[in-house]
Protein backbone atom coordinates (compact mmCIF):
# COMPACT_ATOMS: atom_id res chain seq x y z
CA UNK A 1 0.00 0.00 0.00
CA UNK A 2 1.15 3.77 -0.65
CA UNK A 3 0.77 7.31 1.12
CA UNK A 4 2.51 10.21 1.03
CA UNK A 5 4.43 12.07 4.05
CA UNK A 6 5.33 15.59 2.81
CA UNK A 7 4.53 14.41 -0.38
CA UNK A 8 6.84 11.90 -0.66
CA UNK A 9 5.80 8.03 -1.07
CA UNK A 10 5.96 5.56 1.00
CA UNK A 11 5.14 1.83 1.11
CA UNK A 12 3.47 0.67 4.16
CA UNK A 13 1.94 -2.70 5.41
CA UNK A 14 -1.43 -3.49 7.23
CA UNK A 15 -1.44 -2.67 10.81
CA UNK A 16 0.83 0.76 10.91
CA UNK A 17 0.34 3.55 12.25
CA UNK A 18 1.24 7.15 10.84
CA UNK A 19 4.36 7.68 13.15
CA UNK A 20 5.78 3.98 12.50
CA UNK A 21 6.06 4.53 8.49
CA UNK A 22 7.41 7.98 9.55
CA UNK A 23 9.98 6.56 11.96
CA UNK A 24 11.09 3.52 8.88
CA UNK A 25 11.16 6.56 6.14
CA UNK A 26 13.21 8.79 8.49
CA UNK A 27 10.92 11.55 8.78
CA UNK A 28 10.70 12.89 12.03
CA UNK A 29 8.06 13.41 13.97
CA UNK A 30 8.28 14.75 17.52
CA UNK A 31 6.86 12.29 20.74
CA UNK A 32 7.34 12.58 24.58
CA UNK A 33 6.02 9.11 24.77
CA UNK A 34 6.59 6.83 22.35
CA UNK A 35 9.75 5.01 22.82
CA UNK A 36 10.99 2.37 20.76
CA UNK A 37 10.76 -1.18 22.97
CA UNK A 38 7.80 0.15 25.22
CA UNK A 39 4.15 -0.18 24.54
CA UNK A 40 3.32 3.13 25.61
CA UNK A 41 0.32 4.87 26.07
CA UNK A 42 -0.92 6.25 22.55
CA UNK A 43 -1.74 10.19 22.79
CA UNK A 44 -0.99 11.04 25.98
CA UNK A 45 1.32 13.57 24.83
CA UNK A 46 0.04 14.94 21.87
CA UNK A 47 2.87 16.81 20.46
CA UNK A 48 2.75 13.75 17.75
CA UNK A 49 0.19 15.63 15.92
CA UNK A 50 0.46 15.89 12.09
CA UNK A 51 -2.17 17.16 9.44
CA UNK A 52 -4.05 14.42 6.97
CA UNK A 53 -5.98 14.07 4.05
CA UNK A 54 -8.00 10.83 3.17
CA UNK A 55 -8.02 9.47 -0.39
CA UNK A 56 -11.56 11.13 -1.50
CA UNK A 57 -12.13 13.30 1.47
CA UNK A 58 -10.26 17.55 0.47
CA UNK A 59 -10.84 18.55 4.23
CA UNK A 60 -7.82 18.04 6.46
CA UNK A 61 -7.72 16.86 9.70
CA UNK A 62 -5.22 17.17 12.80
CA UNK A 63 -4.97 13.66 14.31
CA UNK A 64 -2.08 12.27 16.74
CA UNK A 65 0.13 10.29 14.77
CA UNK A 66 1.28 7.65 17.20
CA UNK A 67 -2.24 6.13 17.44
CA UNK A 68 -3.91 7.30 14.13
CA UNK A 69 -3.55 3.81 10.87
CA UNK A 70 -2.05 5.24 8.12
CA UNK A 71 -4.05 4.32 5.12
CA UNK A 72 -4.05 3.94 1.20
CA UNK A 73 -3.60 7.26 -0.29
CA UNK A 74 -3.69 9.32 2.62
CA UNK A 75 -1.40 12.72 2.58
CA UNK A 76 0.49 13.32 5.50
CA UNK A 77 1.69 16.75 6.35
CA UNK A 78 4.29 16.56 9.47
CA UNK A 79 5.51 20.40 9.05
CA UNK A 80 2.68 22.56 7.84
CA UNK A 81 1.69 25.81 9.24
CA UNK A 82 -1.16 24.57 11.42
CA UNK A 83 0.92 21.83 12.58
CA UNK A 84 3.80 23.81 13.51
CA UNK A 85 1.51 26.12 15.78
CA UNK A 86 -0.44 23.21 17.28
CA UNK A 87 2.89 21.52 18.30
CA UNK A 88 3.75 25.44 19.87
CA UNK A 89 0.72 25.43 22.01
CA UNK A 90 1.15 21.91 23.09
CA UNK A 91 4.72 22.43 24.03
CA UNK A 92 4.03 25.31 25.90
CA UNK A 93 1.19 23.78 27.44
CA UNK A 94 3.69 21.07 28.56
CA UNK A 95 6.06 23.47 29.91
CA UNK A 96 3.77 25.74 32.04
CA UNK A 97 3.02 22.71 34.24
CA UNK A 98 6.85 22.06 34.30
CA UNK A 99 9.38 23.10 36.69
CA UNK A 100 11.50 25.72 35.35
CA UNK A 101 15.11 25.15 37.18
CA UNK A 102 16.71 23.81 33.80
CA UNK A 103 20.18 24.78 35.22
CA UNK A 104 19.61 22.31 38.36
CA UNK A 105 17.85 19.56 36.75
CA UNK A 106 19.85 16.35 36.54
CA UNK A 107 18.87 16.37 32.86
CA UNK A 108 19.79 19.72 31.67
CA UNK A 109 21.14 19.75 28.14
CA UNK A 110 20.19 15.85 27.82
CA UNK A 111 16.14 16.60 28.19
CA UNK A 112 13.65 15.68 25.39
CA UNK A 113 11.46 18.19 26.89
CA UNK A 114 13.91 20.85 25.65
CA UNK A 115 15.15 19.45 22.40
CA UNK A 116 11.15 19.40 21.63
CA UNK A 117 10.73 23.04 22.87
CA UNK A 118 13.70 24.00 20.44
CA UNK A 119 12.40 21.52 17.67
CA UNK A 120 9.00 23.32 17.45
CA UNK A 121 10.44 26.59 17.56
CA UNK A 122 9.14 28.20 20.58
CA UNK A 123 10.28 31.74 21.51
CA UNK A 124 8.22 32.07 24.60
CA UNK A 125 5.55 30.44 26.71
CA UNK A 126 2.00 32.97 27.14
CA UNK A 127 1.10 30.26 29.60
CA UNK A 128 1.70 30.18 33.38
CA UNK A 129 0.86 28.45 36.25
CA UNK A 130 1.93 29.47 39.85
CA UNK A 131 3.78 26.48 41.37
CA UNK A 132 3.10 26.99 44.62
CA UNK A 133 -0.62 26.15 43.59
CA UNK A 134 0.55 23.19 41.95
CA UNK A 135 3.10 21.77 44.48
CA UNK A 136 3.78 18.14 43.66
CA UNK A 137 5.78 15.91 45.49
CA UNK A 138 9.50 15.87 45.94
CA UNK A 139 10.37 12.17 47.39
CA UNK A 140 14.48 11.49 47.88
CA UNK A 141 13.77 9.29 50.42
CA UNK A 142 15.54 6.50 48.13
CA UNK A 143 19.23 6.09 48.10
CA UNK A 144 19.46 5.44 44.61
CA UNK A 145 16.01 7.29 42.59
CA UNK A 146 15.12 10.49 43.26
CA UNK A 147 11.51 11.54 42.19
CA UNK A 148 10.11 15.37 41.40
CA UNK A 149 6.97 15.35 40.22
CA UNK A 150 7.20 19.01 39.50
CA UNK A 151 9.03 17.94 36.39
CA UNK A 152 7.16 15.25 35.50
CA UNK A 153 4.77 15.85 32.39
CA UNK A 154 2.99 12.81 32.97
CA UNK A 155 4.07 10.86 29.87
CA UNK A 156 3.92 7.58 31.51
CA UNK A 157 6.71 5.70 30.10
CA UNK A 158 8.15 4.81 33.54
CA UNK A 159 4.36 3.18 34.54
CA UNK A 160 4.47 1.39 30.94
CA UNK A 161 8.23 -0.05 32.22
CA UNK A 162 7.60 -1.03 35.54
CA UNK A 163 4.49 -2.51 34.70
CA UNK A 164 5.05 -4.12 31.49
CA UNK A 165 9.16 -4.61 31.30
CA UNK A 166 10.15 -5.46 34.85
CA UNK A 167 6.60 -6.36 36.12
CA UNK A 168 7.39 -4.39 39.22
CA UNK A 169 4.12 -2.66 39.17
CA UNK A 170 5.28 0.07 42.46
CA UNK A 171 4.14 3.10 39.73
CA UNK A 172 0.89 4.20 39.70
CA UNK A 173 -0.77 7.34 38.35
CA UNK A 174 -2.45 9.42 41.13
CA UNK A 175 -4.64 12.13 41.95
CA UNK A 176 -6.46 14.31 39.66
CA UNK A 177 -6.48 17.46 37.80
CA UNK A 178 -3.14 20.20 37.95
CA UNK A 179 -2.24 17.80 40.74
CA UNK A 180 -1.80 14.33 38.71
CA UNK A 181 1.28 12.74 39.42
CA UNK A 182 3.20 8.98 39.54
CA UNK A 183 3.23 7.90 42.81
CA UNK A 184 4.19 4.53 43.96
CA UNK A 185 1.61 2.20 44.39
CA UNK A 186 1.07 1.43 47.81
CA UNK A 187 3.17 4.07 50.07
CA UNK A 188 3.83 7.64 49.68
CA UNK A 189 7.66 7.67 49.56
CA UNK A 190 9.58 4.99 47.08
CA UNK A 191 11.84 3.70 50.22
CA UNK A 192 8.97 2.55 51.82
CA UNK A 193 7.46 0.60 48.44
CA UNK A 194 8.19 -2.55 46.81
CA UNK A 195 10.68 -0.80 44.36
CA UNK A 196 14.04 -2.72 43.99
CA UNK A 197 16.08 0.19 42.66
CA UNK A 198 16.61 -1.29 39.23
CA UNK A 199 16.57 2.53 37.89
CA UNK A 200 15.15 1.41 34.75
CA UNK A 201 12.39 3.83 34.88
CA UNK A 202 15.10 6.43 34.56
CA UNK A 203 16.43 5.45 31.59
CA UNK A 204 13.15 5.94 29.97
CA UNK A 205 12.10 9.40 31.94
CA UNK A 206 12.38 12.26 29.09
CA UNK A 207 12.69 14.90 31.55
CA UNK A 208 14.23 14.79 34.88
CA UNK A 209 11.22 13.56 36.89
CA UNK A 210 12.65 10.16 38.25
CA UNK A 211 16.40 10.53 38.04
CA UNK A 212 19.71 8.87 39.97
CA UNK A 213 20.89 10.52 43.30
CA UNK A 214 23.38 12.79 41.97
CA UNK A 215 26.07 11.85 44.51
CA UNK A 216 28.88 13.71 42.60
CA UNK A 217 29.94 16.50 44.96
CA UNK A 218 30.80 14.21 47.70
CA UNK A 219 33.24 12.46 45.28
CA UNK A 220 34.54 16.20 44.66
CA UNK A 221 34.69 16.71 48.33
CA UNK A 222 36.78 13.64 49.09
CA UNK A 223 38.94 14.24 46.32
CA UNK A 224 40.26 17.13 47.35
CA UNK A 225 40.45 16.34 51.18
CA UNK A 226 44.18 15.59 51.75
CA UNK A 227 43.47 13.33 54.46
CA UNK A 228 41.37 10.66 52.48
CA UNK A 229 42.64 8.37 50.26
CA UNK A 230 39.98 7.64 47.69
CA UNK A 231 40.13 4.44 45.68
CA UNK A 232 37.95 4.37 42.82
CA UNK A 233 36.75 0.68 41.24
CA UNK A 234 35.53 0.13 37.51
CA UNK A 235 32.81 -2.27 36.61
CA UNK A 236 33.21 -4.07 33.48
CA UNK A 237 29.58 -2.87 31.66
CA UNK A 238 31.17 1.13 32.60
CA UNK A 239 34.48 0.51 30.21
CA UNK A 240 31.61 -0.20 27.30
CA UNK A 241 29.31 2.38 27.60
CA UNK A 242 30.53 5.82 28.97
CA UNK A 243 32.35 6.55 25.54
CA UNK A 244 28.77 7.35 24.24
CA UNK A 245 28.24 9.69 26.21
CA UNK A 246 31.08 11.63 24.79
CA UNK A 247 29.58 10.83 21.29
CA UNK A 248 32.09 7.96 20.64
CA UNK A 249 30.92 4.69 19.18
CA UNK A 250 28.69 2.30 21.32
CA UNK A 251 30.57 -0.55 22.55
CA UNK A 252 33.73 1.97 22.24
CA UNK A 253 36.08 0.03 25.09
CA UNK A 254 37.55 3.13 26.85
CA UNK A 255 39.25 1.43 29.88
CA UNK A 256 42.34 3.10 29.67
CA UNK A 257 40.82 6.44 29.58
CA UNK A 258 38.94 6.08 32.49
CA UNK A 259 42.13 5.61 34.70
CA UNK A 260 43.96 8.53 33.00
CA UNK A 261 40.41 10.83 33.82
CA UNK A 262 40.05 9.49 37.10
CA UNK A 263 44.32 9.93 37.32
CA UNK A 264 43.79 13.59 36.40
CA UNK A 265 40.47 14.52 39.02
CA UNK A 266 42.56 13.42 41.67
CA UNK A 267 41.97 9.79 42.74
CA UNK A 268 44.97 8.54 44.43
CA UNK A 269 43.85 4.65 43.26
CA UNK A 270 41.92 3.34 40.07
CA UNK A 271 41.49 -0.32 40.82
CA UNK A 272 39.16 -2.61 39.04
CA UNK A 273 36.18 -4.59 40.08
CA UNK A 274 36.47 -7.66 37.78
CA UNK A 275 39.38 -8.22 40.29
CA UNK A 276 36.67 -8.80 42.86
CA UNK A 277 34.55 -10.60 40.18
CA UNK A 278 37.16 -13.13 40.15
CA UNK A 279 36.54 -13.33 43.83
CA UNK A 280 33.29 -14.11 43.86
CA UNK A 281 33.53 -16.75 41.44
CA UNK A 282 35.85 -18.43 43.62
CA UNK A 283 33.74 -18.48 46.50
CA UNK A 284 31.05 -18.95 44.54
CA UNK A 285 31.59 -21.57 42.53
CA UNK A 286 33.00 -23.58 45.79
CA UNK A 287 29.48 -22.58 47.62
CA UNK A 288 27.82 -24.66 44.62
CA UNK A 289 30.08 -27.67 44.71
CA UNK A 290 30.01 -27.69 48.55
CA UNK A 291 26.25 -27.69 48.23
CA UNK A 292 26.43 -30.56 45.10
CA UNK A 293 28.55 -32.55 47.88
CA UNK A 294 26.55 -31.90 50.97
CA UNK A 295 22.89 -32.00 49.34
CA UNK A 296 22.52 -28.47 50.10
CA UNK A 297 19.92 -26.22 48.62
CA UNK A 298 19.78 -26.18 44.89
CA UNK A 299 19.55 -24.61 42.79
CA UNK A 300 21.73 -21.92 43.92
CA UNK A 301 21.01 -18.62 42.95
CA UNK A 302 23.63 -15.71 42.01
CA UNK A 303 23.65 -12.71 43.97
CA UNK A 304 25.75 -10.01 42.28
CA UNK A 305 22.78 -7.98 41.68
CA UNK A 306 21.11 -5.60 44.38
CA UNK A 307 18.51 -5.20 42.29
CA UNK A 308 17.49 -8.64 42.14
CA UNK A 309 18.64 -9.48 45.79
CA UNK A 310 15.81 -5.96 46.74
CA UNK A 311 13.32 -8.35 44.54
CA UNK A 312 13.58 -11.62 46.39
CA UNK A 313 13.59 -10.09 50.01
CA UNK A 314 10.29 -8.07 49.31
CA UNK A 315 8.57 -10.55 46.95
CA UNK A 316 9.89 -14.15 47.20
CA UNK A 317 11.63 -14.56 51.12
CA UNK A 318 10.78 -18.06 51.28
CA UNK A 319 13.56 -18.97 48.87
CA UNK A 320 16.55 -16.90 50.21
CA UNK A 321 18.02 -20.15 51.12
CA UNK A 322 18.64 -20.64 47.69
CA UNK A 323 20.90 -17.38 47.39
CA UNK A 324 24.28 -17.27 47.27
CA UNK A 325 25.74 -15.89 50.53
CA UNK A 326 28.87 -14.44 48.34
CA UNK A 327 28.70 -10.33 48.67
CA UNK A 328 28.24 -8.62 45.00
CA UNK A 329 31.97 -7.62 43.48
CA UNK A 330 30.96 -4.47 45.03
CA UNK A 331 31.18 -5.23 47.96
CA UNK A 332 33.76 -7.41 47.91
CA UNK A 333 36.27 -5.23 46.19
CA UNK A 334 35.16 -2.37 49.37
CA UNK A 335 35.89 -5.14 52.04
CA UNK A 336 38.90 -6.31 50.51
CA UNK A 337 40.43 -2.26 49.80
CA UNK A 338 39.88 -1.69 53.72
CA UNK A 339 41.65 -4.92 54.90
CA UNK A 340 44.16 -6.67 52.85
CA UNK A 341 44.96 -3.36 51.10
CA UNK A 342 44.95 -1.32 53.12
CA UNK A 343 47.54 -3.29 55.38
CA UNK A 344 49.41 -4.01 53.03
CA UNK A 345 49.91 -0.25 51.99
CA UNK A 346 50.14 0.88 55.69
CA UNK A 347 46.82 2.95 55.29
CA UNK A 348 44.28 3.45 58.13
CA UNK A 349 41.42 1.57 56.73
CA UNK A 350 38.78 4.65 58.20
CA UNK A 351 40.97 7.42 55.97
CA UNK A 352 40.08 5.42 52.73
CA UNK A 353 36.98 5.80 50.99
CA UNK A 354 36.00 3.56 47.97
CA UNK A 355 34.30 5.22 45.26
CA UNK A 356 32.69 2.44 43.06
CA UNK A 357 31.70 3.46 39.04
CA UNK A 358 28.97 1.00 38.38
CA UNK A 359 26.12 0.41 35.30
CA UNK A 360 23.30 0.35 38.33
CA UNK A 361 21.65 2.77 40.41
CA UNK A 362 20.66 -0.28 42.90
CA UNK A 363 24.32 -0.71 43.59
CA UNK A 364 24.05 2.96 45.21
CA UNK A 365 21.11 1.67 47.54
CA UNK A 366 23.33 -1.92 48.29
CA UNK A 367 26.31 0.53 49.25
CA UNK A 368 24.35 2.15 52.08
CA UNK A 369 22.58 -1.32 53.83
CA UNK A 370 24.20 -1.29 56.99
CA UNK A 371 24.50 -5.32 56.65
CA UNK A 372 27.91 -4.44 54.72
CA UNK A 373 29.12 -1.74 57.94
CA UNK A 374 32.18 -3.07 59.80
CA UNK A 375 33.39 -1.19 62.75
CA UNK A 376 31.45 1.71 61.71
CA UNK A 377 33.32 1.38 58.65
CA UNK A 378 31.40 0.74 54.81
CA UNK A 379 32.86 -1.35 52.31
CA UNK A 380 31.75 1.17 49.80
CA UNK A 381 31.15 4.77 50.36
CA UNK A 382 30.02 6.50 47.41
CA UNK A 383 28.67 4.68 44.01
CA UNK A 384 28.43 6.73 40.77
CA UNK A 385 26.90 5.34 37.85
CA UNK A 386 28.28 6.16 34.19
CA UNK A 387 26.03 8.79 33.68
CA UNK A 388 27.03 10.31 36.78
CA UNK A 389 31.14 9.58 35.90
CA UNK A 390 30.42 11.77 33.23
CA UNK A 391 28.66 14.53 34.38
CA UNK A 392 31.85 14.89 36.99
CA UNK A 393 34.07 14.69 33.99
CA UNK A 394 32.24 17.31 31.82
CA UNK A 395 32.17 19.21 35.22
CA UNK A 396 35.82 18.82 35.54
CA UNK A 397 36.59 19.71 31.75
CA UNK A 398 37.77 16.80 30.67
CA UNK A 399 37.06 15.04 27.50
CA UNK A 400 37.12 11.65 27.21
CA UNK A 401 38.13 10.88 23.75
CA UNK A 402 41.20 12.98 23.66
CA UNK A 403 42.73 11.24 26.59
CA UNK A 404 45.44 8.83 26.18
CA UNK A 405 45.23 5.40 27.85
CA UNK A 406 46.97 4.68 31.22
CA UNK A 407 47.00 1.44 33.16
CA UNK A 408 45.51 0.46 36.18
CA UNK A 409 47.61 1.69 39.53
CA UNK A 410 48.28 -2.27 40.99
CA UNK A 411 47.79 -5.58 40.41
CA UNK A 412 45.83 -5.92 43.65
CA UNK A 413 42.45 -5.28 43.38
CA UNK A 414 42.76 -4.82 39.57
CA UNK A 415 44.36 -7.59 37.62
CA UNK A 416 41.39 -9.93 36.08
CA UNK A 417 40.42 -12.60 34.03
CA UNK A 418 38.21 -12.42 30.76
CA UNK A 419 35.70 -13.94 33.09
CA UNK A 420 34.95 -11.61 35.32
CA UNK A 421 34.73 -9.13 32.65
CA UNK A 422 31.72 -11.60 31.57
CA UNK A 423 30.03 -10.40 34.76
CA UNK A 424 28.76 -7.18 32.77
CA UNK A 425 26.17 -8.71 30.44
CA UNK A 426 23.63 -11.41 30.94
CA UNK A 427 24.68 -14.95 31.37
CA UNK A 428 28.46 -13.98 32.00
CA UNK A 429 28.21 -14.61 35.84
CA UNK A 430 26.77 -18.11 34.89
CA UNK A 431 29.48 -18.27 31.89
CA UNK A 432 32.45 -17.34 34.34
CA UNK A 433 31.19 -19.81 36.84
CA UNK A 434 30.92 -22.80 35.11
CA UNK A 435 34.65 -22.16 33.81
CA UNK A 436 36.14 -22.80 37.43
CA UNK A 437 33.64 -24.61 38.61
CA UNK A 438 34.44 -27.49 35.68
CA UNK A 439 37.80 -27.32 36.79
CA UNK A 440 36.77 -27.57 41.06
CA UNK A 441 34.95 -30.87 39.78
CA UNK A 442 37.12 -32.59 37.25
CA UNK A 443 40.60 -30.74 38.00
CA UNK A 444 40.63 -29.78 33.74
CA UNK A 445 40.04 -26.66 32.17
CA UNK A 446 36.59 -26.89 30.48
CA UNK A 447 37.50 -27.35 27.05
CA UNK A 448 35.60 -25.12 25.19
CA UNK A 449 35.42 -21.85 27.31
CA UNK A 450 32.95 -19.71 25.24
CA UNK A 451 29.62 -21.31 25.89
CA UNK A 452 27.26 -19.36 22.99
CA UNK A 453 24.43 -21.30 25.03
CA UNK A 454 24.39 -18.59 27.84
CA UNK A 455 25.42 -15.92 25.35
CA UNK A 456 22.96 -12.84 23.97
CA UNK A 457 19.74 -11.56 25.20
CA UNK A 458 17.08 -14.11 24.94
CA UNK A 459 15.85 -13.51 28.38
CA UNK A 460 15.35 -16.71 29.64
CA UNK A 461 18.79 -18.66 28.47
CA UNK A 462 19.41 -22.47 28.95
CA UNK A 463 22.50 -24.70 29.22
CA UNK A 464 23.41 -28.20 30.08
CA UNK A 465 27.13 -29.25 30.94
CA UNK A 466 28.71 -32.52 31.57
CA UNK A 467 30.80 -32.50 34.97
CA UNK A 468 31.74 -35.24 34.69
CA UNK A 469 31.34 -38.85 36.69
CA UNK A 470 30.85 -37.58 39.62
CA UNK A 471 27.77 -35.10 38.94
CA UNK A 472 26.65 -35.74 35.56
CA UNK A 473 24.89 -33.31 33.35
CA UNK A 474 24.53 -30.01 35.64
CA UNK A 475 21.61 -27.63 34.05
CA UNK A 476 21.90 -24.04 34.32
CA UNK A 477 19.39 -20.98 33.69
CA UNK A 478 19.97 -17.05 32.49
CA UNK A 479 17.36 -14.51 33.28
CA UNK A 480 17.26 -11.33 33.06
CA UNK A 481 14.59 -8.59 33.43
CA UNK A 482 12.32 -8.93 36.54
CA UNK A 483 9.70 -10.30 33.46
CA UNK A 484 11.74 -13.33 32.83
CA UNK A 485 12.87 -13.90 36.94
CA UNK A 486 9.20 -14.33 37.89
CA UNK A 487 8.88 -16.74 35.43
CA UNK A 488 11.83 -18.64 36.49
CA UNK A 489 11.36 -18.63 40.15
CA UNK A 490 7.97 -19.14 39.94
CA UNK A 491 8.74 -22.83 38.56
CA UNK A 492 11.47 -23.05 41.70
CA UNK A 493 8.51 -21.69 44.28
CA UNK A 494 6.67 -24.55 43.03
CA UNK A 495 9.54 -27.06 43.33
CA UNK A 496 9.40 -27.74 39.67
CA UNK A 497 12.61 -26.68 38.77
CA UNK A 498 15.02 -28.62 36.77
CA UNK A 499 18.13 -26.64 37.51
CA UNK A 500 21.23 -26.47 39.62
CA UNK A 501 22.62 -23.07 39.00
CA UNK A 502 20.52 -20.04 38.53
CA UNK A 503 21.73 -16.46 37.17
CA UNK A 504 19.64 -13.35 37.95
CA UNK A 505 19.70 -10.18 36.34
CA UNK A 506 17.07 -7.19 37.48
CA UNK A 507 18.37 -5.25 34.28
CA UNK A 508 17.10 -6.49 31.28
CA UNK A 509 20.62 -7.38 29.21
CA UNK A 510 22.46 -7.59 32.61
CA UNK A 511 24.67 -4.64 33.59
CA UNK A 512 24.48 -3.76 29.79
CA UNK A 513 21.21 -2.23 30.19
CA UNK A 514 21.36 -1.48 33.93
CA UNK A 515 19.50 1.75 35.20
CA UNK A 516 22.69 3.75 35.72
CA UNK A 517 23.70 3.48 31.79
CA UNK A 518 23.88 6.22 29.32
CA UNK A 519 20.28 6.69 28.26
CA UNK A 520 19.10 6.59 24.16
CA UNK A 521 16.21 9.00 23.76
CA UNK A 522 13.96 7.06 21.53
CA UNK A 523 15.33 3.11 21.39
CA UNK A 524 15.38 1.58 25.11
CA UNK A 525 17.47 -1.10 23.87
CA UNK A 526 19.03 0.68 21.39
CA UNK A 527 22.97 -0.23 22.48
CA UNK A 528 22.39 -3.58 24.48
CA UNK A 529 23.97 -5.46 21.59
CA UNK A 530 26.86 -3.19 21.03
CA UNK A 531 27.93 -3.26 24.63
CA UNK A 532 27.90 -7.01 24.93
CA UNK A 533 29.70 -7.72 22.10
CA UNK A 534 32.19 -5.22 23.65
CA UNK A 535 32.27 -7.53 26.33
CA UNK A 536 33.07 -10.76 24.88
CA UNK A 537 35.76 -9.26 23.07
CA UNK A 538 37.66 -8.44 25.81
CA UNK A 539 36.71 -11.79 27.10
CA UNK A 540 38.34 -13.31 24.11
CA UNK A 541 41.95 -11.05 24.21
CA UNK A 542 42.62 -11.72 27.88
CA UNK A 543 45.52 -13.92 28.24
CA UNK A 544 43.85 -15.20 31.70
CA UNK A 545 40.60 -16.57 30.60
CA UNK A 546 39.54 -18.45 33.96
CA UNK A 547 39.18 -16.84 37.91
CA UNK A 548 41.25 -19.43 39.12
CA UNK A 549 44.01 -18.70 37.26
CA UNK A 550 44.64 -15.33 38.28
CA UNK A 551 47.72 -14.83 39.99
CA UNK A 552 46.74 -12.50 42.04
CA UNK A 553 43.72 -14.08 43.37
CA UNK A 554 46.01 -17.19 44.30
CA UNK A 555 48.13 -14.73 46.16
CA UNK A 556 45.34 -13.32 47.82
CA UNK A 557 44.26 -16.80 49.40
CA UNK A 558 47.79 -17.26 50.20
CA UNK A 559 48.42 -14.36 51.87
CA UNK A 560 45.33 -13.53 53.85
CA UNK A 561 41.89 -15.42 52.51
CA UNK A 562 43.20 -19.26 53.11
CA UNK A 563 40.70 -20.61 50.96
CA UNK A 564 37.40 -20.28 49.45
CA UNK A 565 35.01 -20.49 51.90
CA UNK A 566 37.09 -20.21 54.96
CA UNK A 567 36.63 -18.26 57.86
CA UNK A 568 38.37 -15.22 56.84
CA UNK A 569 36.74 -15.53 53.50
CA UNK A 570 33.43 -15.60 55.49
CA UNK A 571 33.91 -12.80 57.25
CA UNK A 572 34.67 -10.06 54.85
CA UNK A 573 33.34 -11.89 51.80
CA UNK A 574 29.98 -13.27 52.46
CA UNK A 575 26.80 -11.76 53.88
CA UNK A 576 22.42 -12.30 54.79
CA UNK A 577 19.44 -11.76 53.65
CA UNK A 578 15.95 -10.63 55.13
CA UNK A 579 12.55 -11.28 55.00
CA UNK A 580 11.60 -7.25 53.22
CA UNK A 581 8.26 -8.56 52.41
CA UNK A 582 5.20 -6.07 53.78
CA UNK A 583 1.75 -6.55 55.20
CA UNK A 584 -0.21 -3.56 54.71
CA UNK A 585 -2.92 -3.23 56.92
CA UNK A 586 -4.76 -0.82 54.41
CA UNK A 587 -7.15 -2.23 51.72
CA UNK A 588 -5.56 -1.26 48.23
CA UNK A 589 -9.05 0.56 48.03
CA UNK A 590 -8.31 2.80 51.11
CA UNK A 591 -4.89 3.57 49.87
CA UNK A 592 -5.84 4.60 46.46
CA UNK A 593 -8.63 6.97 48.01
CA UNK A 594 -5.89 8.37 50.06
CA UNK A 595 -3.36 8.52 47.47
CA UNK A 596 -5.59 10.52 45.09
CA UNK A 597 -7.52 12.79 47.18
Amino acid sequence: MIAYINNKKVEFGPGKTILEVAKENNIFIPTLCAMTEIDHTPGTCRVCVVEVKRKNDDKPMIVTSCNTPIEEGMQIFTRSKVIRETQRTQVSLLLADHDHECSTCVRHGDCELQDISKFVGLQENPFHIDKNIRKREFDNSSPSIIRDMNKCIRCLRCIKICREIQTTDVLIFAKKGIKAQITPREVFQIADSNCINCGQCTLVCPVGALAERDDTEEVIQYLYDPDIVTIFEVAPAVRVALGEEFGMPAGSIVTGKIITALKQIGADYVMDTNFAADLVIMEEGTELLHRLKNNGKLPLFTSCSPGWINYIEKNYPQLIPHLSTVKSPQQCFGAIAKSYFAKQNNIPPEKIKVISIMPCTAKKDEAKNTKFLKNDIYDVDVVLTTRELAKLLKKEQIWLPSLEDSDYDNPILSKHSGAAVLFGTTGGVAEAATRTLYKLVTGKELPKIEMHQMRGVSNIKEAEIDFGKDFGKIKICIAHGIKAIKKVIEEVAAGKSPYTFIEFMACPGGCVGGGGQPKSKKNYRKYWYSRQQAIYNIDMNSPIKQSHNNPEIKKLYEEFLKEPLSEVSHYYLHTYYQNRKKEYSKSIKQIWEEISS
